[in-house]
């Protein structure tokens, strides 16, 4: 899930520098699922030098397992006011297709403030092999090619990755990450886990009981800072946690936009087939 708990600068600098880059993972086996999920949203704090002082918002997560891919749309919507009284409605509308081998995804992304378009990114992108190097190639705002690192992932191999990663114990691990957000191309992404836990931590939590699903699934808390590939970056661009299940759901979302901090909490949960 991407730009979607909070990461300290300090963590994300050990990422960065004590870390060896994640290896290629291998064609997805784990237990995956096609999914609708929902998430109510509310502003856990303000950050940095923002002037927000109230927001709330939801975000709708639909995972399709479509044979040879996934499809995925994530709808964000959030109102924000400022210290002034300011409101400001923002919506974030993003699909995607992804290739179980790992080696094309195709983006569709649009941004809007109180109904006026900000940004619109639609391309494809293809690696010459699992975890690349390859390229993408833009259609909108304005056609471009650029070039991706040995090394990216797309977001479905990056969050089996993460997974992996935790089940063999890893503390950190980075990848470049090519989403479809951004009109640079590959971001650096640091991830810092915090353990394994059993399926008996998932029963003891007040939600259980709404979620049977989950209920019996191993998890991980993880926190993912985002960096520009360019050469002078220090700070990360969007930072963002979550506790991720075996099968790829999410809960405990945090996501720091750097002005303000929105928490998200799982309030419904569809598992759907697959769609041959």
């Amino acid at each position: 899930m991407r730009r979607v708990l909070t990461l300290s600068l300090l963590c994300a600098l050990l990422a960065m520098a004590g870390a060896r880059a994640a290896e290629p993972a291998l064609p997805p086996d784990l237990p995956f699922v096609g999914q609708d999920a929902f998430y109510q949203l509310r502003l856990a704090a303000p950050g940095g030098d923002g002037n927000v002082v109230a927001g709330s918002g939801r975000m709708g997560y639909e995972v399709i397992d479509a044979c040879d891919g996934w499809a995925v749309r994530q709808r964000l919507e959030m109102t924000l006011i400022d210290d002034d009284g300011q409101v400001t409605r923002t919506i974030s509308d993003y699909a995607t297709w992804e290739a179980k081998n790992g080696l094309a995804f195709r983006f569709h992304t649009v941004d809007t403030t109180d109904g006026e378009v900000d940004d619109r990114l639609d391309g494809e992108a293809h690696l010459d092999r699992p975890g690349g190097p390859g390229e993408v190639t833009y259609t909108a705002p304005k056609r471009e090619t650029l070039k991706l690192p040995a090394g990216t992932m797309f977001p479905m191999w990056q969050t089996e990755a993460i997974i992996r990663a935790a089940q063999a114990g890893k503390k950190f691990i980075t990848m470049p990450l090519f989403d479809g957000t951004g009109e640079d191309g590959a971001s650096d992404s640091s991830v810092a886990i915090d353990g394994w836990d059993p399926p008996a931590a998932n029963r003891d939590a007040a939600w259980a009981g709404h979620f049977p699903v989950l209920a019996d699934l191993p998890s991980t808390r993880v926190h993912v800072a985002f960096f520009s590939r360019k050469p002078d970056t220090v700070l990360p661009d969007f930072q963002i946690g979550m506790r991720y299940f075996l099968n790829g759901v999410a809960d405990g979302l945090a996501m720091d936009f750097g002005d303000f901090i929105m928490d998200g909490r799982l309030i419904r949960l569809a598992i759907l087939p697959r769609r041959c």
